[in-house]
């Protein structure tokens, strides 16, 4: 059993230019000024003139040498599109299919069209970007894909999967060098959809897109949305699967990440016994995401399992220091390189309740927030045996010894970051006891998960002791773990670890207001924009964007809009399932 306590990445914003750690471990800054393209890390000035931004759909393309996966392997040869088993392929060539009404624009992510695909934002007021968002138009020279995976769900081996409805529209290399695989979401029928229809609903991608921006400003390892549009087409959904489908409206995100490839990419062609094609696989991923293996080398296929090992241990430990739960935890729904992918039901946890499942579907619990550690081991386990079939008899009782090492990695990780979270920033023999007792009050007393770790770091240690006599609602969450009998015992423990650690009040401050955000992704201001999108308003999309690009900032309009208050009564009736 992994420890399931709570850990926190220390994400670090550096005043006007934030950190975030690549699974290649490069640390990329971006400035967020208006207007800044290229920040100088060193000097902290903008090299605006180094480069021109595309302002229309001509003058920016996708990789213009080369599609490297249409490239590098075999494609299926079958060419109609239509649901089908595939075998020795991994991508099945398969265009969009365009809506049938008028798509609209409802969001964009400003910082994914600049930083990432070198576009200025004026291009949205074409009609051919909305065209190439929402499937409609296919650039000049481009082939989309629809990838073959499959994957372990809910425990047992589901067979072929596959990218049933996405496909991937190109890949783009931007100016920093980086190779990003733009991803079309709910773009129609592909060989993989099984029984779907390949579309996806306004309900579900407003979500994808939301939470894909805001687990990046997080500071978690994730994919990112560049766009959301909706239209008026008709698509029936049983939303909580109980004999009472709806009808409601198609949507489609572009969605962009370094690779799509998942564990179960490397599972269907074990199973199916590929294996010169999993062999092929292997390599192409050691040779472009992992720099430090040696291709040549006779252990490659072991330090890259023991790189995953050690990257998913930090993703989920990511995960759990911000109250995240993914909801769908199958293998095909883990990124090769450790990173956030199709988001679901997913929720980000309101009290500390270790139990929380956000997925109605999951009647077992099995993907609950305090088992996810555990699922990342037995995930890990399933491309073990993935990989199993590339190495020797020796290498495969070495590479058990490393899988039996995430459970430590992982608690080393969640330590390591949970600290940051009250404000430490060494190890001490008491860290564990105090933060284990935190933990259990929150969870006894159901204080707030978000808001109890903010408020902690917003008022004096001196003052914590005097919670319950505050007046009103200030430090609402604070206030509710207050009422624990062991909270002044606790508050005393804490005071004497800083102190022993020699932490001044203005470091432990500044520590975790770095660390613990203010603001993050809560089910009911999703269901808000939701709502409102349904009615074609997408000014709450944009607020809640807009909050969340800067988490751990205070900021007047989150404030008045409620999202550091406590939840609405109604937040406890909200009710999400893997249907989208």
């Amino acid at each position: 059993m992994v420890c399931s306590c709570l850990v926190h990445f220390a994400y670090t914003y550096l005043e006007s230019k934030s950190c975030f750690l690549q699974y290649n471990k490069r640390c990329i800054y971006y400035d967020v000024r208006p207007n800044c393209i290229i920040t100088n890390i060193d000097s902290g000035t903008c090299d605006v003139d180094k480069y021109t931004l595309a302002s229309t759909l001509k003058d920016w393309g996708f990789n213009s040498q080369r599609n490297v996966l249409l490239s590098e392997f075999p494609i299926d040869p079958v060419k109609k599109n239509y649901v089908r088993q595939v075998k020795n392929s991994l991508f099945s060539i398969t265009y969009p299919v365009p809506l049938r009404s008028r798509t609209i624009l409802a969001a964009i992510s400003d910082d994914v069209l600049v930083n990432i695909l070198d576009l200025d934002p004026v291009v949205v007021r074409s009609r051919d970007f909305t065209d190439f968002v929402s499937g409609s138009l296919v650039l000049h020279g481009a082939v989309p894909l629809a990838h073959r995976y499959g994957g372990h769900q809910f425990g047992s081996w589901a067979g072929q999967l596959g990218d049933g409805r996405a496909v991937m529209l190109g890949d783009y290399v931007n100016r920093k060098g980086e190779r990003w695989e733009l991803q079309l979401k709910g773009s129609g029928l592909t060989p993989y959809s099984r029984r779907g229809d390949g579309r996806a609903v306004i309900r579900s991608s407003v979500r994808e897109f939301l939470c894909s921006e805001a687990l990046y400003q997080l500071g978690v390892p994730t994919s990112r949305a560049a766009s959301l549009v909706v239209s008026n087409d008709p698509v029936t959904r049983d939303q909580f699967y109980d004999g009472h489908p709806q009808t409601e409206r198609a949507a489609v995100v572009l969605r962009i990440s370094q690779s799509w490839f998942r564990f179960g990419s490397l599972e269907i062609l074990a199973q199916n016994g590929e294996i010169d094609l999993l062999r092929q696989l292997t390599d192409f991923i050691i040779r472009r995401y992992f720099l430090d293996i040696d291709l040549h080398g006779a252990n490659r296929y072991l330090e890259l399992y023991s790189a995953i090992v050690e990257q998913t241990a930090a993703m989920i430990a990511m995960w759990q220091s911000v109250g995240f739960t993914h909801g769908v935890c199958n293998t095909d729904n883990f990124s090769i390189l450790s990173l956030t992918i199709d988001f679901g039901p997913f929720g980000f946890l309101e009290e500390y309740n270790p139990k929380f499942v956000p997925n109605t579907s999951d009647d077992e619990g099995r993907y609950s927030y305090e088992r996810q550690p555990d699922v990342g081991y037995y995930n890990l386990d399933k491309l073990r045996l993935a990989l199993q079939p590339l190495l020797s008899k020796s290498q495969a009782k070495l590479m058990t010894v490393v899988l039996k090492g995430y459970v430590d990695i992982y608690k080393d990780k969640f330590m390591e970051l949970f600290r940051r979270k009250i404000g430490l920033s060494k190890e001490a023999e008491e860290d564990e006891q105090v933060i284990a007792i935190l933990l259990k009050m929150m969870e006894e007393t159901k204080a707030d998960f978000t808001m109890t770790f903010r408020q902690l770091s917003e008022i004096s240690v001196s003052d914590i002791g005097e919670m319950l006599v505050l007046p009103g609602d200030q430090a609402w969450a604070l206030k509710k773990l207050a009422t624990h009998d062991w909270f002044a015992a606790w508050v005393k423990m804490y005071k004497k670890v800083l102190m022993d650690q020699n932490v001044t009040e203005t470091n432990r401050q500044r520590i975790m207001k770095l660390t613990n955000p203010r603001y993050v992704l809560r089910n009911w201001m999703a269901q808000r924009a939701i709502t409102k999108a349904e009615r074609d308003d997408f000014s709450e999309i944009a607020k809640v964007l807009r909050v969340l690009e800067r988490p751990f900032t205070f900021q007047e309009e989150a404030e008045a809009n409620g999202f550091a208050s406590p939840p609405p009564h109604w937040a406890n009736t909200l009710r999400v399932s893997c249907s989208s």
